[in-house]
């Protein structure tokens, strides 16, 4: 018996060598396959002589990529890629320069923003497109908000048949849950400061405030307002159609068969026509000629992507450098992620700016609706480092910069707005939820002992009026700080800052007459002007950026080389403060922010 069991173990060991060493053959071959598969389908170089340039972005365009701090195993792609702006605007402009181009066509009904600010500049650069000459199509099976503002800027816009023209406008609302709250017994806390300051009215109002009201039709109304003129200056036609598209045409949600809305479009002049695909493919072959170089039959016609790729570095020969670094997403403490600005990760990027030899000057590019009070002031305590060495410090806000973004901000010679950058918010926001009255209800006490009055508290029992006067004075001194900061950096007195705060949201037009903002244009216009105060004229731009982890930097160069490009950004402009509403949301211990949660538009 003994000697049978002992064979018996010895060819069970046998049998697991043979499996494991069978299964790690069989992945093996497989993962070879796979790689041999994707260098076969690696893209050739193409050459745009006579070719339609094709831009078709399927991605999130934001300022700058970020991707997630580590790579772990097993691993679900994120939802959405990135492309930075400054690569699509440039990308734009060798279109409209290069004369090997035949013609473009546009489709950006795929396109995540990561606000207005970046979408209406975009649409700009598109109109420079169409003023070179070349022809310039648009041709998408649904249109919304932001993709018919890029097809605007077309010399024909077509649509599906079955597609529809999703003109709805900006804004949205929010869910208020007080009598939620009060029937369960949960008693909320408030000590936000600032009559505009909104973000935790969700948790103490049934509705909206007047005052929230108020800032947000004032902001809502001229981003809209800027939006309508494009789209109306790109089409040719009154601004006023695309309010009664939004209004009487556009079925929120619905995305084809909207036959009606079509018709509509067509009929006042908001698209050229409707087109099924093939009708697209033999009208583009009808003007520019059947392909040579393809498999099937269609027009001559390169991919933005590859058209990007073989686009020329930037010279960068010259040695003094004005240093860009980012500010992208909710201010945390830590590392940066998507939707995360980790103030550990930027306040390192700025030290490696100042203290290159090269740097000239430093540029903070801030998009980002605030969050943590210490990160942000982690961060900003970086740019007064910078200034100390003598090196003129310039912020450019891009979609929104308010609140910790405003923060952050204030060390800055001079801050740069976009005419419809989201700012201001100088407020706190402190609320917090505790639950005696729901444990009393369903029979649960506390007791215990302790050698101060509030030592062991938590949000498992009552706030007494001690503790009550001390939340008070916390938020409000840290609202007085946040005040006194700005009042500093803006060179005026507290009392005039404070009329203007109250964490009321401003759009940069307005922004500037108030005095929080020095001039108004863009990131290029603020690098521009940090040179000019750095007293140099030949100059390169180093945009400081976290380098990816080895892993993922392997995944890019893997990416890269077969064609193909990795996304890294769960898709939504909501994501880029996801991170930061959930800390401000724990139930673990009060916390005052600087957070606008006012400032996050999205686009449709």
């Amino acid at each position: 018996m003994k000697a049978f069991f002992a064979r018996l173990g010895a060819f069970l060991t046998k049998l697991r060598v043979w499996t494991l060493n069978l299964v790690t053959l069989l992945l093996l071959l497989s993962f070879i396959s796979f790689v041999v598969t994707l260098l076969r389908q690696m893209p050739k170089a193409v050459d745009p002589q006579g070719k339609v340039l094709i831009i078709a972005p399927r991605a999130e365009i934001l300022d700058q990529k970020v991707y997630p701090a580590e790579f772990s195993f097993p691993f679900a792609l994120p939802k959405s890629r990135q492309y930075q702006t400054r690569d699509m605007l440039r990308m734009i402009r060798a279109a409209a320069a290069d004369e090997r181009l035949a013609g473009v066509v546009i489709d950006f009904s795929k396109v995540g923003f990561s606000g207005p600010t970046t979408a209406l500049n975009i649409a700009r650069e598109l109109r420079t497109l169409r003023e070179s000459g070349k022809p310039v199509i648009a041709f998408s099976e649904v249109m919304g908000t932001s993709a018919f503002m890029m097809a605007s800027q077309a010399d024909e816009v077509f649509v599906h048949p079955s597609g529809a023209v999703a003109i709805t406008g900006i804004g949205g609302y929010r869910d208020y849950t007080r009598e939620l709250t009060e029937k369960l017994k949960i008693t909320i806390h408030n000590y936000s400061q600032g009559d505009f300051k909104s973000a935790v009215e969700g948790l103490t109002r049934n509705d909206m405030s007047d005052a929230d009201g108020l800032q947000r039709r004032e902001l809502y109304a001229p981003i809209w307002a800027a939006m309508k003129a494009e789209m109306a200056a790109g089409r040719g036609i009154d601004a006023r159609i695309f309010q009664t598209l939004a209004d009487e045409h556009s079925l929120p949600l619905i995305r084809e068969g909207a036959y009606s809305n079509l018709a509509f479009a067509e009929n006042q002049g908001v698209i050229d026509g409707l087109k099924t695909f093939p009708e697209f493919r033999d009208y583009m072959i009808e003007r520019f000629g059947e392909a040579e170089d393809q498999d099937r039959v269609t027009y001559p016609h390169i991919g933005f992507e590859a058209y990007l790729a073989q686009l020329p570095p930037e010279a960068q020969e010259v040695e003094d450098k004005v240093a860009v670094v980012f500010a992208e997403g909710g201010i945390q403490t830590g590392k940066l992620g998507p939707g995360v600005a980790g103030s550990d990760d930027i306040a390192n990027l700025l030290r490696r700016a100042h203290e290159d030899e090269s740097t000239r000057a430093v540029v903070l590019r801030v998009n980002s609706p605030g969050g943590s009070i210490i990160a942000s002031d982690v961060i900003a305590s970086e740019l007064v480092a910078a200034k100390r060495k003598g090196l003129p410090v310039v912020v450019s806000m891009g979609d929104v910069a308010a609140s910790g973004g405003v923060w952050i901000s204030t060390p800055a010679d001079a801050i740069w707005s976009e005419p419809t950058t989201i700012t201001g918010s100088i407020g706190v926001a402190v609320a917090f939820p505790t639950l005696e009255n729901a444990f009393e209800y369903v029979g649960v006490n506390f007791d215990g002992v302790t050698t101060s009055r509030h030592a062991g508290w938590g949000p498992n029992l009552a706030v007494d009026e001690q503790l009550d006067a001390m939340f008070a004075r916390w938020a409000s001194g840290a609202y007085d700080r946040f005040v006194d900061t700005v009042a500093s950096s803006r060179q005026r007195e507290p009392e005039y800052i404070r009329s203007i705060a109250g964490g009321r949201v401003w759009i940069g037009s307005k922004a500037l007459e108030l005095g929080l903002v020095d001039a108004l244009g863009s990131m290029e216009d603020a690098i521009a002007d940090a040179a000019e105060r750095a007293g140099i004229e030949a100059y390169g731009v180093n945009y400081v950026v976290k380098p990816p982890s080895p892993s993922m930097l392997l995944l890019q160069q893997f990416s890269a080389a077969v064609g193909i490009e990795l996304p890294a950004l769960d898709g939504g402009v909501l994501q880029r403060v996801r991170g930061l509403l959930m800390e401000f949301e724990s139930l673990s211990r009060p916390r005052a922010s600087v957070l606008c949660t006012d400032c996050v538009v999205e686009l449709l």
